[in-house]
């Protein structure tokens, strides 16, 4: 009687009943399970072409846009969040200094040109907190840092020497810096001379200048910080030991370096040294 209603043949009905999906359903399937897993292992931080890219390792024949079309369709992007920095305006007047580098960024392998900055870190029971990292410009590698409760000389000086300590560079490396009190002290700037190691400086108010160590922060805060609210500054440092040394040094690959890993860029230019 029903079908009868429906004006559907028993034949139609039963063939529908019995309907298995398409070979473009069932592939579909698939790329979506392979899509949610690389989304949800980087923790909803790789947009589209960073999971293309995986895909494609894994042996997945597809273009971008299919990737986008499937991200769309199950409702998934990169996460992005902008929030509140602190402003610290120096009361001393900025003398500009020599820009060795003037956003010449090329090198041909490890440990040629570093880059170091100093960002801020909010918790709930200690207040603003704050990371100083080194980056080499050549691998993305974070090569040292230190995260501390006092934006002192200190902080980047030990950043400094965990870089050097983990790198052992030769005497021909070049630094971008800004120009911010800590980076233009006595005491850094000794730390430079005896290690004979050349410092470039950033121009005032022109952060490109220093854009290899400021991309860093940024997605540092756009994955990581920005995600969530740490209690205490304790709680912020396992964080942020997690993020660089489990994710972005080892896991979190790179358009810049052909999509590898910036472990993976410094020991393919370590075996060519």
């Amino acid at each position: 009687m029903l079908l009868r209603v429906m004006q559907v043949t028993p034949s139609s009905y039963y063939k529908e009943l019995h309907h298995e999906p398409s070979k473009r359903q069932q592939e579909n399937e698939r790329i979506d399970q392979a899509i949610m897993e690389i989304y949800t292992e980087s923790k909803q931080r790789y947009g589209a072409w960073k999971i293309h890219h995986c895909l494609l390792v894994q042996g997945f024949s597809l273009s971008i846009k299919r990737v986008q079309k499937r991200m769309n369709f199950l409702g998934i992007h990169s996460i992005t969040v902008k929030k509140y920095r602190p402003s610290h305006t120096s009361k001393k007047p900025i003398i500009e200094r020599t820009n060795l580098l003037n956003q010449d960024f090329s090198t041909t392998t490890i440990n040629q040109k570093w880059a170091a900055d100093i960002t801020y870190i909010a918790t709930t029971k200690d207040g603003w907190t704050y990371l100083a990292s080194v980056i080499d410009l050549h691998s993305k590698k974070i090569i040292g840092y230190t995260y501390a409760k006092q934006m002192a000389t200190d902080i980047v000086l030990n950043a400094l020497d965990s870089a050097i300590k983990n790198q052992q560079p030769k005497e021909d490396l070049i630094i971008q810096t800004d120009l911010g009190s800590q980076y233009t002290s006595k005491e850094f700037e000794a730390a430079f001379q005896e290690r004979k190691i050349v410092h470039s400086y950033s121009r005032k108010g022109t952060p490109y200048d220093n854009s290899g160590i400021e991309s860093f922060h940024a997605i540092l805060k756009k994955e990581e910080i920005y995600q969530w609210v740490y209690y205490s500054f304790e709680e912020a440092r396992l964080a942020l030991f997690q993020y660089i040394e489990g994710w972005y040094n080892r896991k979190r690959i790179h358009g810049a370096i052909r999509y590898l890993t910036p472990q993976q860029a410094e020991d393919q230019a370590r075996t060519h040294m």
